[in-house]
């Protein structure tokens, strides 16, 4: 791959659809000019804390997450070369040392995350920034579902951790951070024109 890649960058609220609109770009595209690398895979490392401490880690406040990694990693992709992204367990709040997800250089690279739009260094990086926005309440009922279903978490804990850290990050980095998207997509995946619209600018920087 000699062109630089085009990097888009989506953010949103928790359960904002951030998934659902990077899977409709990816199907548009096609999977085989996409990478996608998730800002949740570089949650920090905290398995020398007891299982006590990490539950009270905030997970929703930029220091939480390995940022600088993530930086560099773009940075690695953007010249052509590969690079192995952590990969993070939910349940246990730590990292699995002994796996990573290898990722290959592509014409079109997805950064999906809460707090994209919030990393300046990150910004710096993206070529096109969107910013999924749905309503709290929705949102809010998506990360509950989500997170007795795949991450073993019971409804008060996921209760808790939303009313003290989700919902005030939300408020402090998340929803300023959509000041700095170039395209603010309400309904997320479903809303189909701005995915085209979407499309049509990944097509033209390809280009």
């Amino acid at each position: 791959m000699t062109a630089r890649p085009v990097i888009v960058g989506i953010a949103g609220g928790t359960g904002s659809g951030k998934t659902t609109v990077a899977r409709a770009i990816v199907d548009r595209v096609g999977r085989d000019k996409i990478e996608w690398v998730s800002h949740d895979s570089y949650y920090r490392n905290f398995e020398a804390l007891s299982a006590e401490e990490r539950h009270h880690i905030n997970f929703d406040h930029p220091d939480s997450l390995e940022t600088e990694l993530l930086t560099r990693h773009l940075d690695v992709l953007i010249k052509g070369s590969a690079v192995e992204v952590p990969v993070y367990d939910f349940t246990t709040h730590s990292r699995k040392t002994e796996e990573s997800h290898h990722v290959e250089p592509r014409k079109v690279i997805i950064v999906e995350g809460i707090l994209v739009l919030a990393e300046p260094e990150l910004r710096k990086r993206i070529d096109i920034k969107l910013f999924v926005d749905t309503p709290s309440d929705i949102r809010f009922l998506r990360r509950l579902m989500r997170d007795i279903k795949t991450r073993g978490r019971s409804v008060e804990s996921v209760i808790e951790q939303y009313m003290t850290t989700v919902r005030p990050m939300h408020e402090e980095f998340v929803e300023p951070s959509k000041r700095h998207a170039d395209l603010i997509i309400p309904e997320g995946g479903e809303n189909l024109v701005a995915i085209d619209a979407i499309i049509a600018r990944v097509e033209r920087l390809l280009a």
